[in-house]
């Protein structure tokens, strides 16, 4: 009788040693490692393999095969896909507890239900009797959708097979248990062998399989960084619980964009699309504030108009306190610095608190010029005129760079009534009418410079030409004086 061997896997990142380590060497986690089995021989899978089929092909005559993606109806979820499901896929979401994982792809089932496409619904966490309460709660319930409460990823493929479904969804894989691991479920060895099964049944089969990971407090998906490398599609469940919208990137996609991403607002009767969210955050908003600046940000492929809110107020304690929600905290810090060196404001007895209205999390540099402006305005207690958007990346010199889609950020602002567009200088090939103002600066001294031009009634005598000059002749020191 073979003497079964032991070794110890990091938790955090699946690194493996054959000795217990207190720190690991891998990842830098601390007391991680757990002793699991080796597998000394290999496995029988419960899969048939035919070694005849297993013959290359040339690429002119794969490129003939149309793929006919499985469309769920959830245009959001779709668009997110690249147009649906590809059979034989392996698709993998991730995201907080509550945030609607189990919910969006509940429905999806029923969606493939209604359209007469069989499926099958795991879960590893809730009963039968929970499974149909949620779909009752969604509004739907057919003979195409089969439910099962299992963890024995064995069993659940065997019953796969029978029923030969064209979608498999699988909640979660953590809860998934590979009965030839000596290991508890959720251990890094067990996902990683769970999803390898799983990968391996949906291209012999022809079956997408759609998997629900839980993530880290960090945010990351538990298990090894392998499991994201050995799925098709990554997605990313994200919002915050507090608010009711949600949303759903593409990490990865061998299938589609990852540039994509669906908005849902999660409702009494579940998930519900939100097809135009260009204005959905700034539905509360009325009047003039100081600190409250509208900026322009891409959500994938959409551009959505965020209301980027400051407050700069004396500090009681020796060190200022700096506080982003929602936003990049080293990216405050720096913007505060490039105001005090290069427009000659003085923080350095203010504490700064940066806020995102609606939960939103901004993460690209193009709301750079919002948040700055904001912050001035904020410290000068002076509201921005009412009608402007802002948007742009500012450099450490204090240059306003340029970003990416320009004209869809506009034609978005105009169609919620924005009328004047401070953008980076750059060819914007856009016709606008007469009430639509756009312009266009080199460096944050001039944005703050057109803020403050704006409030005077006769601002739409000047133009860029005539501007950058006045402005230096109005200028009597670095800094404004609102």
């Amino acid at each position: 009788m073979a003497k079964t061997k032991y070794h110890f896997v990091c938790q955090s990142c699946g690194y493996t040693t054959s000795k217990w380590l207190g720190r690991c060497p891998e990842c830098g986690a601390w007391d991680s490692f757990s002793e699991e089995a080796e597998i000394t021989a290999k496995s029988k899978s419960f899969l048939p393999t035919n070694a005849e089929k297993i013959k290359p092909k040339t690429i002119a005559s794969v490129a003939q095969t149309k793929v006919e993606r499985l469309a769920t109806g959830i245009r959001e979820f779709d668009r997110v896909l690249g147009g649906g499901v590809v059979p034989g896929s392996l698709v993998l979401l991730g995201g907080t507890p509550g945030i609607g994982k189990s919910t969006i792809l509940l429905d999806a089932g029923l969606r493939f239900g209604q359209q007469g496409i069989k499926t099958l619904y795991v879960s590893g966490e809730e009963s039968e009797e929970q499974t149909a309460m949620r779909a009752a709660r969604l509004g739907g319930s057919n003979n195409n959708l089969l439910i099962m409460t299992a963890t024995d990823l064995d069993a659940i493929l065997v019953q796969a097979q029978n029923v030969a479904p064209k979608l498999l969804i699988i909640d979660s894989i953590q809860t998934m248990y590979n009965p030839e691991l000596q290991t508890a479920a959720g251990s890094v060895g067990q996902v990683r062998e769970c999803t390898a099964k799983l990968l391996q049944f949906a291209k012999t089969s022809g079956i997408a399989v759609l998997l629900i990971g839980h993530v880290t407090k960090d945010g990351n998906i538990a298990g090894p960084r392998l499991l994201e490398h050995m799925v098709d599609v990554v997605l990313q469940f994200e919002g915050d619980r507090s608010y009711s919208f949600r949303v759903l990137r593409a990490l990865k996609n061998r299938f589609g964009s990852t540039n994509e991403s669906g908005i849902f607002s999660m409702e009494a009767g579940g998930l519900q699309e939100v097809a135009n969210p260009a204005g959905l955050f700034l539905e509360d908003r009325d009047g003039e504030a100081a600190g409250s600046v509208i900026g322009a940000c891409m959500e994938g492929n959409r551009p959505i108009m965020v209301e980027f809110q400051a407050l700069v107020a004396k500090t009681p304690y020796g060190m200022p306190r700096r506080t982003a929600v929602g936003f990049d905290y080293n990216r405050v810090n720096m913007l505060l610095a490039i105001l005090e060196r290069r427009m000659g404001f003085d923080f350095g007895v203010y504490d700064a608190y940066i806020n995102i209205v609606g939960g939103m999390r901004v993460t690209e540099p193009a709301a750079d010029l919002a948040v700055a402006t904001a912050l001035v305005s904020s410290y000068r207690n002076k509201p921005v005129p009412k009608g402007v958007l802002a948007f742009g990346e500012v450099g450490l010199t204090g240059e306003v760079r340029r970003v990416s889609a320009p004209e869809r950020r506009i034609m978005d602002g105009i169609n919620l009534g924005f009328t004047k567009f401070i953008v980076p200088d750059s060819n914007i090939p856009l016709k606008t009418d007469a009430n639509v103002q756009i312009i266009k600066v080199k460096t944050l001294e001039q944005a703050l410079r057109v803020m403050y031009l704006l409030n005077w009634f006769f601002c739409h005598m000047f133009s860029m030409a005539i501007f950058t000059p006045l402005s230096w002749a109005m200028a009597s020191s670095r800094s404004l004086d609102w």
